[in-house]
């Protein structure tokens, strides 16, 4: 058995080309503390901004900027800097606060860069010199009580939601790329000599086999399951029936992911998501191989025909796959930032990730999930389109910038669902569909864009309607207990006696 436990470990962040360049990629840079200590520094020079852009070459305002922590200083300046200050570059990119100011000055910047004080449509506070001390200890308070008496009325799905926000922080800076699950699945493959096309069920069922387990499909899997693993007897439970929202393969092989990937039960919830992502990925880098997928999206780059759709056909996987795959790949092997959402024709945000600058709507824990998309996107305006058998394309602007998106509607259980991956204007030359003349306009979060109602229907209708709400009751319940959220123990016990091997 391989011990290769997935602990969400930390790396270093890589550089937005995902080339891993420049000097906060490769030491993992903190702006706001870095300007704080810049400052610091700096006055205990007794240093102007002036006399410091002399000395290194730059403009007083460029400095301003490094040290408010709104430009990020490339390692060529950060050299200059630590030489005209004195120090070692060490020093200046310390992790402690240089003084009990400078961590409440660090801290009260964070909260105001937040999205709890964005929700609060409160103007920031100029932090600076003339800011009186009490004055920034009564607002970094004020700030704890308010993030203390929200945790308090946080109920248990409030929990797995930050969790769920904490752990896509963590994807987010290691651009949902992994390279130790990508070794324990190649290790895998080679052990049965599948390098690259589908991944069959006879495959699947060889991987099995190398790993010590057999396979058993039976009629009467627990309801809360899909897939039950009995490691005394190696045996793996599937169900006999074709459930349409997950691939029969997929279900395998992240119960096989659980093992290969040395997991034990999970302490808290954080521990279960994390280890639900894992094998999510791990069942993925298995039915779309690294090298073999790589391979075919540099080609597709190369000749500026790159499609999830391609993806999915190529390889024989669903479309979401195909375009989780895409998310894995595109950074840290095409040099593409990306975006993906999956979202409900309600227009919530079921999953969701991006590391290429696009603001998705958040809550004050920074989740996601649950939250209402722009009207405006792609993946709302998707819906509306005729030709569900075709990819839908189209540009929208926002407050940071042109994203191109390309997007499909797929039905489930759970209703119908827009599967969406977008990118940067400045990346979209390498995709199919980049020459649609689809366009939108969102200025998303401000409540003008898609949340208010126009003005002539609120004149008319305002105070004379009471819809009644469908509610989501699935948000207001407490998250299932038991080390797996929602699983029967009793009812899994209770299989694994009745077919245990005698």
């Amino acid at each position: 058995m391989t011990t290769a436990t997935w602990n969400l470990p930390a790396q270093q962040p890589r550089g937005a080309d995902g080339t891993g360049k420049g000097a906060a990629a490769a030491q993992g840079l903190d702006v706001i503390s870095l300007g704080r200590r810049v400052r610091h520094l700096r006055k205990g020079a007794g240093l102007t901004l002036e006399d410091l852009g002399a000395a290194i070459g730059a403009a007083p305002s460029q400095l301003s900027l490094i040290e408010n922590g709104k430009r990020e200083p490339k390692l060529g300046m950060l050299q200059k800097l630590a030489g005209a200050l004195k120090v070692s570059i060490d020093e200046l990119l310390g992790a402690e606060p240089p003084s009990r100011r400078a961590a409440l000055e660090i801290e009260l910047e964070r909260y105001q860069r937040g999205p709890l004080y964005e929700t609060l449509g409160l103007p920031k506070i100029r932090i600076g010199s003339r800011l009186p001390m009490d004055v920034l200890e009564s607002l970094v308070g004020l700030q704890h009580e308010l993030e203390r008496r929200l945790d308090e009325q946080v109920a248990t799905p409030e929990e797995a939601r930050r969790a769920n926000g904490e752990l896509r922080a963590m994807m987010r800076r290691r651009n949902n790329y992994f390279s130790e699950l990508e070794a324990e699945a190649l290790k895998v493959l080679k052990s049965v000599g599948h390098t690259t096309g589908p991944l069959s069920q006879h495959v699947i069922a060889d991987i099995a086999g190398h790993l010590g387990f057999t396979l058993h499909h039976v009629g009467d899997l627990p309801h809360s399951t899909r897939s039950v693993t009995d490691l005394k007897n190696r045996r793996i439970y599937l169900t006999q029936g074709q459930r349409s929202d997950h691939d029969p393969r997929s279900v395998l092989l992240q119960a096989l992911g659980h093992y290969v990937l040395g997991h034990e039960t999970p302490a808290n919830y954080g521990e279960f998501l994390a280890q639900r992502v894992a094998t999510n990925y791990f069942a993925a880098a298995l039915l779309l191989p690294e090298q073999a997928t790589v391979d075919f999206l540099q080609k597709a780059k190369s000749a500026k025909e790159i499609a999830v759709e391609d993806i999915r056909d190529a390889f024989a996987v669903s479309y979401e796959t195909a375009a989780h795959r895409f998310t894995n790949l595109a950074t840290e092997h095409l040099g593409i930032a990306t975006h993906f959402q999956k979202t409900h024709q309600s227009g919530i945000i079921y999953k969701a990730y991006e590391n290429d600058g696009i603001v998705f709507p958040q809550d004050h824990t920074g989740a996601i999930e649950g939250q209402p998309a722009c009207k405006h996107w792609t993946s709302r305006a998707v819906f509306d389109v005729e030709d569900k058998f075709s990819a839908y394309n189209q540009y929208t602007d926002t407050p940071t910038g042109t994203f191109w998106c390309t997007a499909r509607t797929e039905r489930s259980a759970g209703g119908e669902f827009s599967l969406s991956v977008g990118v940067p204007y400045a990346h979209v030359k390498w995709f199919r569909g980049r020459d649609t003349t689809e366009r939108s306009k969102s200025t998303c979060p401000d409540e003008g864009c898609c949340k208010r109602p126009p003005q002539d229907l609120a004149d008319d209708w305002s105070g004379f309607a009471w819809p009644s709400a469908r509610a989501h009751s699935h948000l207001l319940a407490a998250m299932p207990p038991g080390a797996f959220p929602g699983v029967d123990e009793t009812e899994v016990y209770s299989f694994l006696q009745a077919h245990s091997v005698r």
